[in-house]
């Protein structure tokens, strides 16, 4: 079943728990509040091993997509408007069934009701994929994607996405390098996307470059709990790391 079809649901929200499982259950009409139960995301301790593996991938899967779109949400409401480029984006990407988009659209409005600001949701995913950082990049990137479809990320929306890096746990350093990778090896210095200073050594850039290939590649992070669904925005970012790549080869002559 395609995670579309999972992500609305009481059974979901409470195994979710948190600010994610409380947003959930409240949309599956249970007046229940989640919001006192642990973040982590974990399940119990007695569970199996199997069962852990299990509720662990399925879990992880409904979190993410639910944080983009609350987070997405949380984003429109920084700037004060949402454009139809931007809505247009989110359907692009993430490619929704026109089955599902009413159920998109109810944790849409739902999160942007919400009183809460956006930092426990992000504090949330940050906690569940925090073995994982390179499927929190790509959540960052996917709502990177969304303001930047109307054509420029505004300051308001920028100081959303840092803040919500922060509130991932990601570092400073990895802030810089995801900013300048959404704006492009044409807008942005490629020594910054690929994370690297431009007194690096050549071994040094290609180090750096075969990491980032290896750690972003879609099949891993398919593996470490990004939906299929998503793929497009991996796929994205990898093209990005190879442009940055390539604008350093022909500049040095590597090979």
């Amino acid at each position: 079943m395609s995670i579309w079809g999972k992500i609305v649901g009481g059974a979901a929200g409470f195994a979710l728990g948190g600010p994610i499982g409380a947003l959930l259950g409240g949309l599956a009409g249970h007046a229940v509040d989640v919001m006192n139960q642990s973040t982590q995301l974990e399940p119990p301790e007695h569970e199996t091993d199997a069962q852990d593996g299990l509720d662990g991938d399925r879990t992880k899967n409904i979190a993410f997509t639910i944080g983009v779109i609350v987070l997405g949400a949380k984003m429109a409401k920084s700037d004060g408007k949402v454009t139809k480029d931007e809505v247009s984006a989110f359907k692009e990407v993430f490619h929704i069934p026109p089955e599902e988009m009413k159920n998109v659209g109810r944790i849409f409005d739902q999160a942007k009701r919400d009183a809460r600001g956006f930092e426990p949701y992000a504090r949330q995913l940050g906690k569940l994929f925090s073995r994982e950082p390179q499927v929190l990049e790509e959540l960052l990137n996917g709502l990177f994607h969304i303001a930047r479809a109307d054509g420029d990320v505004t300051p308001e929306e920028l100081d959303f996405l840092n803040g919500v890096a922060r509130e991932f746990g990601l570092s400073d350093n990895d802030w810089q390098r995801i900013k300048a990778s959404n704006y492009g090896p044409d807008a942005a210095d490629p020594y910054s996307i690929l994370g690297i200073s431009r007194d690096s050594s050549d071994e040094e850039i290609k180090k750096a470059y075969r990491q980032l290939v290896r750690d972003n590649h879609p099949d891993k992070l398919v593996a470490q709990g990004m939906p299929e669904e998503f793929i497009n925005v991996a796929n994205d970012k990898l093209a990005r790391i190879n442009e940055a790549y390539d604008k350093i080869s022909r500049q040095r002559g590597l090979r």
